[in-house]
Order: C-alpha cells, then structure tokens, then sequence
C-alpha cells in the first residue's frame, strides 16, 4: 500500500519557565492512502502537538529536536517557509477542534470559502508548468538513449514524437483554456440572469440596461465555444441577439415579457450545457493538431470513445511503448549509480564513528556521500523515493546539531550549574524551594552522533534492498501514471481560479458538505450557523484545494452527540468518495470505533499502543489501553465508568520508566526504571508494555473490558473471533 505520510523517531518540546517541557517523544508511524489513522489520547499526551508539526505550524517556543517528516520526497521538518506553501493547504489540509474559531467572525462565509483558491491558484499553475517541462526533459532524453542507440535518424524521430507531444498538449491547453472561459462565462450568466429573473417578478429590477448588456456580453462568450453549447450554439447566439435588440432602446415595463421569454431560453441552453459531461481536452488536443478534420458532431460521451481510440491507433501506443523502455533504461542506469552511492556509503561510514569527530572532514565527506546519492535518484519516479530525497538535508541537519552542540552544551553547563547552586544555597539555610531545578538543556552528543550513523545506516539498508531486487517496477504502470502526470500537470497550468469559478466551487463544496440553501448561506456571517454547521463549513474550507490528507484535530468535540455522529459520518463519506487519507485526533476512543482502520493510542508524547481497530478494540494490550476503554460510555451495561487514577506526569521532569506506572495498578518494578521497548504482537498489532515480556507475571484484562468485547463481538463488530 503506497505510503501518503511516514513520520519517524518524531522528538518536540517546548521552552517554558519552568523548563523544557517534552511533548512528544520519539513516536513513528505510516499514513497510507485512503487509510484513516486515529490518534487517541488524553489532553496533553501529544496529540495535537504532532498533527501541528506535520503541518508546520508548532508555536514559536518549539524546539524539534529528532525525526523526520516524509511526504512526497520531502522532509517537513526542514523545507522552508516558502515550499510549505505550496503544501499547508493544497496538500495537506486540517481541520480543527472550534469551528467559531477557525472562522473570522466578521468576514461572509463565501469570501472564507474563495479566499485561499483566489491566492493559491497563481503559485499552483507556475509549479505545475515547471515539473511538466522538466519531467518532459528528462523523459525525452531517457527514451533516445534507449531506442535510439546512436542511430541518429531514429534519434530525431524520437525527438519529433516527445515534440508532437509536447504540441497537442499545448493544443490540449489552449481547448480547455477556451472551454474554461467559456464555462464560467456560463455559470455567471445562469447566476446573472436568475438574479434578473427574481427581481422582473419582485417589480425591482434596476439598471436595466447595464445589466442585461452584461448578460449578453457574458452569452456571446458561450456562444463562442462549441465544445460548451453543441448543436445550441446558433440558437443561443440567435437569443442574444433578440437580447440586444431590447436592450438597445427604451426599456419599459410593458418589455418585460418578452424580455423574462429571451432570458429563460438563454438559461435553460446554458444550464443543459453546464450539466454536460467535460470532454477529453488530451485526446481532443491531438486529433485537432494533427488529423486536419473538423470534430465529428456526436454526444460528449461518444466523442471521448472516438477521440481516445483515434489518439491512442494513431500516436499513444507507439508512445507508451517507447516510454516503458525509457523508464526500464532510466532505472537501470540508475541502478548503476545506485551500487556506487552505496559502496560510498559503505566506505566512508568510519568517518562519522570517531571518538570526537572532525568537522571538515565531516562535512567534506557528507557533500560526498549527497551528490552521490542525489545522482543515484531516478527523477522520472512519480512516486518519490523519499528515503534518498531526503538524505542530504536531513544529514546535513544532523551534522549541524552534532556541532551546533558542542559550543551550547559549555553554555548549557553554566546556567545549569548556577541554578543548581542557587538551589543547594537554599536548602543549606534550611529553606524548602518550592521550584526544582530544570535538567540541564545541553545536547546529547553521543546520542547525536549515533542519530548521524543510523542516517547513514538507513541510506544503506534501503539501497540494499532497491539493488536485491525486493521492489519489482511494473513500467506499464509507470508509462501510464508518468502520462497521468503529464495530462495533471497539463491542466494545472490552464485552471486559472478567477472571483467566478471560485464562487462556482464553493458553492459546489457547501452542496457537498450537507449545507442547503446555498446562495444564501453563502452570504452570511459565521454567528449565523450552528455549531455543525460551521463545521460543514470548516470542511468545506479544507477541502477546498483538494488535499492528499485531512488532519481531523477533534473535530467533534465541540458538538453535542447527534451532530458528532452527522460529522463523523461526512467525514467518512468524504474520504471515501475523494480517496483522502486521514489523521484523525480525539480524546474519546468511542468516537473512532466505526471509522478508523488503524489506532495509535498516545500517552505523555510517546505511542503506547498501535493496531488496526479490530486489534486495539478487541485485543487491547496497554493498561492505558485498558483505561481508556473503561472509561468509555456504553448503553448496555449498568457498571459505573472508571475514572483513570492521577494525573499525567510533569513532562518537564520525564519520568525514567514508563510514563503511565504511576497511574497503572498492574505496573512492575521494572516500570519504575525502565521504559518498555515496542513488543510486536502480530504483524499488525504492537504495544510498549512490561507486561508483554516473556518474564512478566500473567496478567488478565480487566472484567469489565472482556464483558464489553463480548457483547461487540455478540453484535457482529469484530470480522474475527
């Protein structure tokens, strides 16, 4: 399953007055596509502070101190300001816990819909065009080099084929440029002359000829496109027309029936056109610039089958084919380079295992080992080898708090041993301080220095298994997700995102998130709404650039239970229908049972357990496990709800062993001196517990919570016995 998100060994606290305050520590997990991964915990396990860090908006007292975050050949931990724009928002998406206050209160709700569209779409269309006309570079390069083989004529003729195709695509813009025109163009006199409709019936019609001149400026503009108005194209240029004819004279009351007649003919030919099917632009684009016919008259449907099988006899056949033996030649050249990063990698690691290590020949020989493996990077992978992406910053980034620490540690020392002395000052005159003093904010080096080896170490295990030949590249599915790329990219650089679309859009989103009314909501304020309503919206505003992955911070915990469940429910639904993968974070395991397919329990920044949702409701393993089940509301049984003892350790003072024992009845000794490793229970199923060890006391889950998988189970919840 293809991987959306991956975070690693993620480490974040906080500069407080007290101290440094560990909020998350150490935790790693997968988000894969369309996977719904639920994060549950109580207040301040590290929830919220993780899904704020995927996004890049920690506070600004944060400090990460380890880990990575990998999506799409990108580490989020280190991209700047400036390539985070382009995927807060576009690409990853969230939605918080208030919808009032993730809404500006003084602002409508359409303009808060439209907002981002409006200034995201320029920055969308320029990346767009770069990664088509790079990706089209290398691609061409690729397939002479394979099929050619020095022959220079068939060179050229695959130069001409990688040209013609680089021409019906700008064909293939041009028509959906032309069709978008005229598209919103359609929308906007349907919208202009419905408002002109109500206010002819209400007797309040102004401006009369302004705005029926606008109407015919913006129908002239249909009429423009074929593609838009088909076989209506000269009737609806014909009313427009009868339109001028009104409004070129005195415009009275008494022409208001023929006038409603011309624009109620107007609007039902545009509002046909806009429920029609959107051609085929790629397909249409070859068969324009290169057949030298005219397009057949047929319906939308059987114009797309005609055009796909003409483009695909006449050119994209040949040019899958030839594709395929690019890519099977870009990898294995890439292989070749790969053997090479990785016998550099191999030899150079001694110099990264000093005592004390050498910062010139560190930093020389880890430009080395990044050129080397940046080279051994096959680009013409759609889907990215994040590992090898991401090696040079990351080491990079290593390397610098490795050094970066040396000299902070000297000033770490003093502050630590000036408070400590003010402390032992105190206690000598028989004084209690009521304060104790903050460990010590120096950096571990050694530890630093091992994160720099396991760096290295993962680059070398992941070359081994690409060049032990673990990952089979199917190139057919390639060729068509690399032509996929081309058409997207394509049509990014023509969807320009005026006022209209925009409003179009998010219009569309409103119907989709459940709000009724449209038109109207979508001029109203945010007090106007109820609380389920603003979530609708706050979705709405999510879902606005189509994102890869939604982060749900608690979204429901400010509704009461019916509107809960309405919400969840349209989360499901949305997920379904748009292929998102989700991260979804609540206190309330309960809320998560019918929609998450894996669950990471949280507590005091570390993940305590992790499993799909069948493993974690029906085979919990964690004492906190075990708690928060007891605590959850069930319908069904008369057993008061047990409240989990204590409070979360002070995470300015982690505590040595496993942070829960304080608050755990069944905790070991060993709890008080040792955190728990990972146990793996099942290939899917994994939990940091004691009790799991071989050696450990058998120790049975709690009545209460077998009872309860009991009567799930009675009612078909589980798939398994």
């Amino acid at each position: 399953m293809e991987k959306k998100l991956s975070v690693n060994n993620l480490v974040v606290s906080f500069r407080t007055p007290a101290g440094k305050v560990q909020a998350v520590r150490n935790i790693s997990f997968d988000l894969h596509k369309g996977e719904t991964l639920a994060i549950v915990g109580e207040s301040g396990s590290g929830k919220s502070v993780t899904s704020k860090a995927i996004l890049g908006i920690l506070a600004g007292n944060s400090i990460v101190e380890g880990g990575s975050i990998i999506y799409d050949g990108m580490d989020l931990l280190k991209v700047s300001e400036d390539d985070f724009y382009h995927i807060r928002g576009d690409k990853i998406a969230m939605i918080f816990q208030d919808p009032l206050s993730s809404l500006n209160p003084i602002m409508r709700i359409g303009k808060q819909l439209t907002e981002a569209m409006l200034l995201k779409g320029k920055a969308r269309q320029k990346a767009s065009r770069e990664a088509f006309n790079s990706t089209l570079a290398l691609f061409q390069k690729a397939m002479v080099e394979s099929s050619a083989k020095g022959d220079e004529t068939k060179a050229e003729e695959l130069r001409t084929m990688c040209r013609n195709f680089d021409k019906f695509e700008f064909k293939h813009i041009a028509l959906e440029q032309e069709y978008m025109s005229a598209h919103e163009a359609a929308v906007e006199v349907a919208e202009a002359i419905e408002d002109a409709l109500f206010h002819i019936d209400k007797n309040a019609f102004e401006d009369e000829k302004y705005n029926l001149n606008e109407i015919i400026r913006l129908t002239k503009q249909v009429g423009n496109d074929y593609v838009v108005c088909g076989r209506e194209l000269e009737e609806v240029n014909r009313l427009a027309g009868e339109l001028g004819k009104v409004s070129g004279g005195e415009i009275r009351k008494k022409t208001y029936p023929e006038t409603v007649r011309i624009l109620k003919g107007i609007k039902d030919i545009v509002s046909r056109s806009l429920q029609k099917a959107e051609p085929d632009f790629f397909n249409m684009g070859y068969y324009i610039a290169f057949s030298g016919e005219s397009l057949p008259d047929l319906p939308v449907p059987e114009l797309n089958a005609f055009l796909r099988k003409y483009t695909e006899e006449h050119f994209m056949a040949q040019f899958r084919r030839y594709a395929a033996e690019a890519l099977a030649y870009s990898d294995e050249g890439h292989r070749v380079l790969k053997r090479k990063a990785l016998e550099l990698l191999q030899e150079k690691r001694y110099v990264f295992q000093a005592e004390n290590l050498d910062k010139e020949s560190c930093f020389q020989t880890a430009r080395e080992l990044i050129k080397a493996v940046e080279e051994s990077i096959d680009k013409l992978e759609i889907v990215k080898d994040s590992v090898a992406y991401t090696f040079g910053v990351s080491l990079k980034s290593d390397l610098q708090i490795y050094f970066g620490g040396i000299g902070k540690n000297k000033k770490a020392a003093v502050v630590h041993a000036k408070q400590q002395r003010k402390y032992d000052r105190l206690v000598q005159r028989g004084k209690k301080p009521s304060w104790k003093v903050p460990p010590s904010t120096a950096v571990d080096l050694e530890l630093a220095k091992e994160t720099i080896l396991a760096r290295i170490d993962r680059m070398i295990d992941h070359y081994k298994e690409l060049l032990d030949g673990h990952r089979k590249r199917d190139y057919d599915k390639e060729t068509k997700d690399l032509i996929t790329f081309f058409k997207e990219n394509a049509s990014g650089v023509v969807l320009k995102v005026t006022k209209t679309m925009a409003r179009y859009k998010a219009l569309k989103l409103m119907e989709e998130v459940g709000i009724s009314d449209t038109r109207k909501r979508y001029r109203q304020y945010p007090f106007e709404f109820s609380g389920g309503m603003r979530q609708r919206i706050v979705i709405a505003i999510a879902l606005a650039a189509d994102p890869d992955i939604l982060i749900c911070d608690e979204p429901t915990t400010a509704l009461d239970v019916t509107i809960q469940a309405q919400i969840l429910e349209l989360i499901n639904d949305l997920k379904a229908k748009r292929n998102l993968s989700i991260v979804f974070i609540t206190h309330d395991l309960g809320v998560v049972a019918n929609m998450a397919d894996r669950i990471a329990v949280m507590y005091a920044g570390k993940i305590v357990e992790m499993g799909t949702s069948e493993d974690v409701f029906y085979s919990p393993a964690h004492p906190y496990t075990w708690a928060l089940l007891s605590a959850m509301p069930d319908v069904e049984t008369n057993e008061r709800l047990e409240a989990i003892p204590g409070t979360p350790p002070n995470m300015v003072y982690p505590p040595v062993g496993d942070a829960f024992a304080d608050r755990n009845k069944y905790a070991l000794k060993i709890d008080f001196e040792m955190q728990p490793p990972m146990f793996q229970i099942s290939e899917t199923h994994q939990a940091a517990t004691w009790l799991l060890h071989p050696d450990a006391p058998k120790v049975e889950i709690p009545k209460a919570i077998t009872d309860r998988i009991a009567r799930m189970k009675a009612k078909g919840g589980a798939s398994h016995e």
